[in-house]
């Protein structure tokens, strides 16, 4: 496998909440040799990169920095973490409007730049934020990634474990479809340490029905749980950007639950949406097409279909 270039480089766009927790994760497991930092609020990203900076002692050298565009035209990666959040009682789908007039003009910044690089985004609604900024920045699809289910991913795995008592690195589960309230699990695909759920169910009389309802009900509501305790979610999601720029950076060609364009995949077209893919120094390099029954199927081309119609509104048909 290509081992991480020699310099390697990042840029941040935003310093909010969620772009300062990954710049952590990001320089306590050396995932980069350069991370530029850039933000409207251009004291914030500063005083980001100092407070960083003093923490190099502790940890593996790095070159942080706060910076503007230009920077980007050298990145491998640009990461866009900016934008409006997600009021209390607001979903991710009403910030459409605000954040796709933000993204036009982020990522035409980054374009002029020179950048030629890849975009990886979790700004809400992130599949729609996503297809966005692969159209506006006209590069190849696999190289605009969308952070998509990937925490809700890690948030199922880490409830089931807890109901069943097991590491949730052993527990192999998906959820698919919009990063919100349309998404589903795919239970027909879960396996505890290789043991399909139904079997492990049988041997073990549990989880049953409604503990199964219970933790995906917990799963796809867990930001609204989070964002009346704390007022926004910024932890988990930064580890899971991190989780995957190590993918890219270290070409690990890892299967992790991303927002990527379908292109006949699932029977859809056109819609950037969660599902499994392998991630490596090119982007997505193939999506894994999973055998879904037919309730997930539908309940898969619901989102979809929740997702076109949104983007539908920043680019008509």
């Amino acid at each position: 496998m290509t081992q991480i270039s020699k310099v390697s480089r990042i840029a941040l766009i935003g310093s909010g909440f969620v772009g300062s927790s990954y710049a952590f994760a990001l320089f306590n497991q050396g995932l980069a040799s350069e991370l530029v930092i850039i933000d409207a609020n251009h004291k914030k990203a500063e005083g980001d990169a100092m407070d960083l900076n003093h923490g190099l002692p502790f940890a593996s050298n790095m070159r942080i920095w706060a910076g503007d565009y230009s920077d980007c035209k050298d990145a491998d990666l640009v990461v866009i973490t900016a934008g409006a959040n997600q009021a209390p009682g607001e979903t991710r789908l009403d910030l459409i409007e605000k954040n796709a007039k933000i993204f036009k003009s982020i990522v035409e910044s980054v374009m002029n730049s020179g950048f030629n690089g890849l975009f990886l985004v979790a700004t809400n609604p992130v599949d729609v934020l996503t297809y966005a900024t692969w159209k506006y920045s006209g590069l190849p699809a696999n190289r605009v990634i969308g952070s998509g289910t990937i925490l809700d991913t890690a948030r199922l795995r880490y409830l089931l474990g807890e109901q069943i008592e097991v590491d949730p690195r052993n527990v192999h589960a998906y959820i698919i479809g919009e990063h919100g309230d349309t998404e589903l699990p795919a239970w027909s695909n879960v396996s505890i340490g290789g043991q399909p759920l139904e079997d492990y169910r049988k041997t073990h009389g549990k989880p049953t029905d409604e503990d199964l309802n219970n933790i995906f009900i917990n799963v796809r509501d867990a930001a609204y749980h989070i964002i009346e305790r704390k007022g926004a979610t910024y932890y988990g999601i930064a580890m899971g950007l991190a989780r995957l720029t190590k993918a890219i950076l270290r070409n690990e060609n890892s299967v992790l639950s991303v927002s990527t364009l379908l292109t006949g995949k699932y029977g859809l077209d056109d819609v950037y949406i969660g599902v499994p893919a392998v991630v490596n120094r090119q982007g997505i390099r193939d999506v894994y097409e999973l055998h879904l029954s037919e309730d997930e199927k539908q309940k898969l081309h619901h989102s979809a279909g929740v997702l076109k119609q949104a983007i539908s509104s920043i680019f008509p048909k």
